[in-house]
């Protein structure tokens, strides 16, 4: 078969799948892009285009700010949190304890479990089951539901994240430290390092690349969290909890401003972007084998 017919047959393979990227993401994406400068409303065939005048009103709406506010305090809360527990799990359970295989699959289960379902499930919780339990220990704490207090609702939704996403950076953490060389561990060992000492020094260089990884998922995904949102918490209690992807659904699905939430999604496509290419550029820079 000549290079070029092989080509040809190789094209072929991958058209389906260019197909759909196109008609599906590619294209949903720019037209989205157009429509974030008209005042679509998202039904009508019939719009204006008004340019940059809702990237402009955005900038001056106080419930996008404050939509804003709450989206990046859950995401620095929920990151840190969840990648920290995420790697102490994974130098737990790649080191060698009983059951480890049954352990690794336990903390895995979460991660096989729909966000919305999960964000069910933990309503119930703080509504029903939590309470009852406090009240029959006499823990305060624990007799009110979280989910029903301004103040505390947000990190009634973070624990219900960190539950259920801390098992895919774990893994990914895991196949890291399978690569970092055992030599280094016993040359350091030898010399009288701690075991902070080689952590810090041999270990965590190995990481980075996974840590990469682990971050631009965990930040993507708090900066856009929609499902724990709507199934917790509906954006209350008295609009706490309304995070700036519950906000784009809201202004473009329930108040028919279609062409203003579009906007909105390109302001969150952009802060994912320069947030994910700052942090690489800089642990890149850590990296082992890296001067």
């Amino acid at each position: 078969m000549s290079m070029r017919r092989s080509g040809l047959v190789y094209f072929m393979f991958t058209l389906p799948a260019l197909l759909l990227y196109l008609a599906f993401f590619f294209y949903p994406a720019i037209s989205g892009f157009f429509y974030s400068f008209t005042n679509w409303d998202g039904i009508s065939k019939v719009y204006k285009f008004v340019g940059i005048k809702n990237y402009i009103d955005i900038m001056k709406d106080t419930r996008f700010l404050h939509a804003l506010r709450f989206t990046l305090y859950y995401t620095m809360i929920d990151v840190i949190v969840k990648l920290l527990l995420a790697l102490i799990l994974a130098m737990l359970l790649s080191s060698n304890i009983k059951l480890r295989g049954l352990i690794r699959s336990v903390y895995f289960f979460p991660a096989v479990l729909s966000l919305l379902t999960v964000g069910l499930i933990f309503n119930q919780m703080f509504y029903a089951v939590l309470p009852r339990i406090g009240e029959s220990l006499g823990i305060e704490l624990l007799s009110r539901n979280i989910l029903a207090n301004k103040d505390t609702a947000v990190y009634g939704i973070i624990l219900t994240n960190i539950w259920q996403g801390i098992s895919i950076p774990m893994v990914i953490f895991m196949a890291g430290l399978s690569s970092v060389p055992k030599d280094l561990h016993e040359a350091a060992t030898i010399d009288g390092a701690s075991p902070f000492q080689r952590f810090f020094s041999i270990t965590l260089p190995f990481l980075i690349p996974m840590l990469n990884v682990n971050l631009v998922l965990a930040i993507k995904g708090a900066l856009t969290v929609f499902d724990y949102i709507v199934a917790m918490t509906d954006g209350g209690p008295a609009q706490a909890t309304e995070s700036i992807g519950y906000l784009i659904y809201r202004h473009g699905m329930n108040e028919m401003k279609f062409g203003y939430g579009t906007a909105e999604s390109i302001y969150i496509f952009l802060m994912v972007g320069i947030i994910s290419i700052i942090q690489i550029k800089v642990l890149n820079r850590k990296e082992a084998g890296q001067q």
